[in-house]
């Protein structure tokens, strides 16, 4: 299953890309003024294979999941809150709740085995192969068959360490240079948590060539059902906004694991977890959003909706110069900052 899933995936249609592009130089603009907005509405129109693309059907899926490595002390929470906090998401009370209601979104949480969490990966491997690819295959099974963009997002007591030792293993670098203090850690915390991503990549640093295997050693179930994710929207044609760093992080392993597979995916914000910036300059990402969030569960991408839907609205409902009855912009104006007038 999951060697399929890489093979042969497809790509934006060249043809839908370019007819956005024809009439983003018609509209009642100058040229490149809505800057990023136009970029957007290209890119979904290429992913959804249409022209003019449309924001009808969103789904948010957010992926849950306990880890060993919590015995070590490396948050300042009990494993016991991600439970809790899937209820709260599926009780509407959680910011995810009003974000993906506000900016129209289905939210759909997927809880993985929370009573059975990951093995400490500083002593063994976080999963075995079977319970990695149950893991992945839980995130297939969590994509729509049809949908016209989706919004990941995570929640795990402990997870910012298990994505920064997937961060160490996959690009090098200091454990101490890819931690934070994701829940709120103080300096002695981020040391400690330095310390066991450290041990936990000296553990299992013979196998670090190989990103699946370095998924199911250091990873975490919501992690690897992101990956599942990110790869089943890629074979159905879904455009794909990531969240924070911890979905990111999973997002790397993907990058690894095949060229090219996150070119249907968008970086919805820059997170305030200080790795996220270096891990999105690694994977060639610039975030739409930059608000100083960290918190997870998806709240990024979905803020990041938002900036799509204007995106999408100008490019579908704007009139052209002709429709509107304003003179275009003549062969020999060089009038194109956004500030000049049509």
């Amino acid at each position: 299953m999951f060697d399929g899933l890489l093979r042969d995936l497809p790509g934006p249609s060249a043809a839908a890309a370019e007819e956005a592009r024809a009439r983003q130089a018609l509209l009642t603009k100058p040229p490149g003024s809505l800057g990023r907005l136009e970029d957007a509405a290209v890119w979904l129109a290429g992913w959804q294979k249409r022209g003019r693309p449309r924001l009808d059907t969103v789904h948010a899926l957010v992926f849950a999941g306990n880890h060993g490595v919590c015995v070590h002390g490396i948050s300042p929470f009990p494993p016991s809150v991600t439970a809790q906090m899937v209820a709260n998401f599926e009780a509407g009370g959680a910011a995810i709740s009003q974000l993906t209601r506000v900016y129209g979104a289905a939210l759909d949480v997927t809880a993985l085995d929370l009573d059975r969490p990951t093995a400490d990966f500083t002593a063994a491997p976080a999963m075995s192969e079977a319970e990695c690819l149950a893991a992945i295959a839980r995130g297939v099974d969590a994509v729509p068959e049809t949908a016209d963009l989706l919004l990941l997002g995570e929640m795990g007591i402990g997870n910012t360490t298990v994505a920064a030792a997937l961060c160490c293993a996959l690009f090098g670098g200091s454990p101490a240079s890819w931690v934070g203090p994701g829940t709120g850690l103080d300096d002695a915390g981020m040391a400690r948590k330095a310390d066991v991503v450290a041990a936990g990549v000296a553990l299992h640093g013979g196998h670090l060539d190989d990103p699946f295997e370095i998924l199911r050693r250091l990873g975490g179930r919501e992690q690897a059902a992101l990956v599942g994710a990110i790869l089943a929207a890629r074979r159905r044609g879904i455009p794909v906004v990531l969240d924070g760093f911890v979905c990111c992080a999973a997002a790397a392993v993907v990058a690894k694991l095949v060229a090219g597979g996150l070119d249907h995916c968008l970086a919805g914000h820059r997170s305030a977890e200080p790795a996220h910036g270096r891990l999105l300059d690694a994977l060639g990402l610039t975030p739409l959003l930059d608000l100083g969030m960290r918190l997870g569960e998806g709240s990024g991408a979905a803020m990041a909706l938002g900036v799509l839907r204007g995106a999408v609205a100008c490019h579908a409902d704007m009139s052209t110069f002709a429709e509107a009855g304003i003179d275009g912009r003549s062969a020999g104006d060089d009038r194109t900052n956004a500030e000049a007038g049509p």
